[in-house]
């Protein structure tokens, strides 16, 4: 069966009886994008949203390289980016890198928590992404280091994960029917019970 792009967001929605925020219920992680451009004003509500993201003595670590389709930066963020995730993420029209600070700037004492923190603020991103139209795909799959020296980023900054941003394409665009097949499958979550405890092994109970 092959669903369209808006068949495709209904599909995805999350089978959620709570009172949670429809920003959550409808985020998921395409990998077909569609080539029309995101406004410079969308851009700078997401990284805004960012901002205000919590972190450890307000440390705010995170520093976010952005790229625009066709620009140099978005070349070097692509070309860190391995084979798989390259096939489609190059249709992508924005690519970020996100990096984090490793030390505290009131002490220069290590931060612990700063990985923990670019992780905040890049949820940020992805929630104020989907409220406004537009769709994220977080990646692991690039090399650190060729992102570090193309980029030059500096040895203080920890490195976090590449995400390309922009409006979800059709499914077919991706001409891949492993990539299509878990584009259009349905999205799963562990249950609660498993992740929220009272005791280590031991389920919380929450009504």
């Amino acid at each position: 069966m092959t669903f369209s792009a808006s068949e495709l967001g209904q599909l995805k929605q999350a089978a959620i009886t709570e009172e949670v925020l429809p920003a959550i219920r409808e985020r998921w992680s395409p990998r077909s994008f569609s080539n029309r451009e995101v406004s410079l004003a969308d851009l700078r509500t997401v990284f805004e949203a960012a901002r205000w993201a919590p972190s450890s003595y307000n440390e705010q670590p995170w520093r976010f390289v952005v790229g625009l389709h066709g620009t140099e930066t978005y070349r070097k963020i692509g070309s860190a980016l391995l084979p798989f995730n390259q096939t489609w993420a190059s249709k992508a029209p924005v690519l970020i890198l996100g990096t984090a600070r490793k030390h505290f700037s009131h002490n220069n004492t290590p931060n612990g928590f700063a990985l923990f923190d670019l992780g905040a603020a890049s949820g940020f991103i992805t929630l104020q992404a989907r409220v406004l139209g537009l769709a994220t795909h977080q990646m692991g799959g690039f090399d650190k280091a060729i992102a570090r020296e193309a980029l030059g980023i500096p040895e203080e900054f920890e490195i976090g994960s590449v995400m390309a941003l922009g409006y979800q394409g059709e499914p077919s665009a991706l001409q891949n029917e492993q990539l299509i097949a878990q584009e259009t499958s349905p999205r799963t979550r562990k249950a609660l019970g498993e992740i929220v405890l009272s005791a280590w092994g031991e389920a919380a109970k929450l009504g």
